[in-house]
């Protein structure tokens, strides 16, 4: 969904020479059921997952389904205004409190008997009270998940010991922050948390996210942007729980009549200053976030594995009120581009994921320009640890 930078690493990954890229994954991280199920415990249960923006919970009351970890949590704006998070199963019999975004209330009530919770997760009323024997309604409230804004962006964690987002990524706030917030409004239908509605990749997870990590494939795979960014200019800043890439664009007009167009209008948007409208800027927060700051407009998705071989990519653009038609004009040219850009990846990650399944297959080297996906092959072996000896 996005057109990915290229990098030049202004840090190494690995202690073995200066300027080393790193070591990339086995093959069999890629193709092994048990990694798929290793990771759901200690990859997405222990790390904060985007669920959605803030603009998808526009009042008290507003609530949302989203996977995280496998498991379904249920997120809402309370009545005082702040975010919280809850298992999205009723504590009687299990039953699916929400099954899409719904209306606001002021309470959550089970479909099925009627339990009834206040939005913080309390149980709050069960009908026929005195028919059930030892009913502990302080005990039997929602089971609670972690729930974090951070760029404006929603963030959910099963794990209750996790660091904060905002303090984990304090250096990506500082750089993007004026790109993003909770005054970002979405641009057309998709949604983050619509997993049922979003693209499914033929590949590994692993695979979608290893491609965003790196531009050597550009020059070969897509000509397009080739034509709009300046390759030698790419640069990356890798810290532990993020990367964050940027290229400027070229000078020289492009020969594809979208792409020229689109040099001619680019132009910002409010919030932004006149330094951000020649740069294109790509950020993955571990595991698998992944946000493009254009100066028309963000892209904001996430890598969701459905398989062992498939992952869903659901994403949503966002952009400001108040932007002028030129920006307005510049950002469907953008999303036109970042859409060709999506396909030849969909393809390439496709083929990349055929080719790991051939036995005896191992990675070669990596280039220094693919130092962040040693970065990334890094932090899946620390958190996988034993379970792939």
């Amino acid at each position: 969904m996005h057109p990915e930078a290229t990098t030049t690493p202004t840090a190494p990954t690995a202690p073995t020479a200066p300027d080393a890229p790193g070591q990339a994954l086995s093959a069999r991280y890629y193709t092994d059921p048990a990694a798929a199920a290793a990771e759901t415990q200690r990859i997405f249960a222990k790390s904060w997952q985007l669920v959605c923006h803030e603009s998808d919970l526009p009042g008290p009351g507003a609530r949302l389904a989203a996977t995280v970890a496998d498991r379904e949590v249920l997120v809402v704006r309370t009545e005082n205004g702040t975010l919280a998070g809850h298992l999205n199963v009723c504590r009687h019999r299990g039953t699916r409190l929400v099954s899409a975004p719904e209306a606001s209330g002021k309470a959550l009530r089970c479909p099925y008997h009627g339990w009834t919770y206040k939005l913080d997760g309390r149980l709050v009323g069960a009908p026929e009270a005195r028919q059930i024997p030892c009913l502990d309604k302080p005990a039997l409230g929602l089971f609670p998940v972690r729930v974090e804004s951070f760029l404006g962006f929603v963030f959910a964690n099963l794990d209750p010991d996790a660091v904060p987002l905002a303090e984990q990524c304090a250096g990506l706030a500082e750089t993007v922050g004026h790109y993003a917030g909770t005054d970002l409004v979405p641009v057309g239908r998709s949604r983050i948390h619509d997993l049922a509605g979003a693209e499914v990749q033929h590949a590994n997870w692993k695979v979608a996210v290893d491609n965003y990590l790196e531009g050597y494939h550009v020059p070969v795979a897509h000509p397009g942007l080739m034509r709009l960014l300046d390759y030698q200019g790419y640069t990356s800043e890798i810290d532990e729980a993020y990367v964050l890439f940027a290229s400027p664009l070229r000078d020289k007009p492009s020969s594809n009549w979208a792409e020229r167009l689109y040099q001619r209008l680019a132009s910002p948007m409010p919030g932004l200053t006149e330094a951000d409208r020649r740069v294109w800027r790509y950020a993955v927060i571990y595991p698998n976030t992944l946000i493009d700051f254009y100066p028309d407009h963000v892209l904001a998705w996430t890598a969701i594995p459905t398989a062992v071989d498939r992952v869903a990519v659901p994403g949503a653009f966002y952009t400001r009120r108040g932007t002028s038609a030129r920006t307005r004009l510049a950002r469907r040219l953008n999303i036109h581009i970042g859409w060709i850009t999506n396909d030849e990846d969909a393809e390439l990650v496709a083929r990349v994921q055929k080719g790991l399944g051939t036995p005896g297959f191992e990675p070669g080297p990596l280039s220094r320009r693919e130092a962040a996906v040693g970065w990334f092959a890094d932090r899946v072996r620390t958190d996988l640890g034993g379970a792939m000896r």
